[in-house]
């Protein structure tokens, strides 16, 4: 296990300098494949946008946060997906390719609703801030997209789950962060 700093990594992921974060990752990736590392997982959804950027020189090959969520999707029957994460996360095209590989939609929250997540992630989320508005502000957000004809909900950031699970959710959910990590053990134990 290697990583830098949260800090370091949003420094540049605010000023939209994602080939500063593949470095951090390739750096990262580097460390690793020494230690012996045979694949590697990144568990933050947000720096996903920057794999691209180093899938061709790294050492060793990644395990893609939205393809393993987008193969439980598809396994589970999901055809329309919401998608919650940080706004970086949700205005990218991380979640969308994968999932249209798969015949899956992804349904983003509306602008507002993706400041109001974006807010609760990093300014209460990251600090270990739990609040029952924010499950509430989560479940009004998630029951929306339900109503616009989601059938299940992307948990797109490490921290949502802190807050949101199937037992509190209007939708059935697809915690990414817990996802990846049955997938890297599978991997790991040498199934596919």
């Amino acid at each position: 296990m290697h990583t830098h700093s949260l800090s370091a990594y949003m420094e540049l992921i605010e000023r939209g300098h994602w080939q500063g974060v593949s470095g951090m990752m390739l750096a990262s990736a580097n460390k690793l494949a020494q230690a012996g590392a045979d694949f590697f997982i990144c568990p933050d959804n947000t720096i996903h946008q920057a794999l691209p950027l180093i899938e061709p020189q790294s050492p060793r090959p990644w395990l893609h946060i939205a393809h393993v969520v987008a193969a439980e999707a598809a396994a589970r029957g999901f055809r329309r997906l919401a998608l919650t994460g940080t706004r970086w996360l949700v205005a990218s095209e991380v979640y969308p390719e994968k999932l249209a590989a798969q015949g899956i939609e992804c349904v983003r929250p509306d602008a507002a609703e993706r400041e109001e997540i974006n807010r609760i992630i990093m300014d209460e989320l990251t600090y270990g801030v739990l609040k029952p508005e924010a499950v509430a502000a989560f479940q009004r957000i998630i029951g929306r997209m339900k109503a616009d004809g989601c059938d299940a909900v992307v948990l797109g950031c490490t921290e949502i789950p802190m807050l949101m699970s199937d037992a509190n959710s209007p939708l059935p959910t697809l915690d990414s962060t817990r996802l990846l990590a049955r997938a890297a053990l599978r991997r790991a134990a040498g199934e596919r």
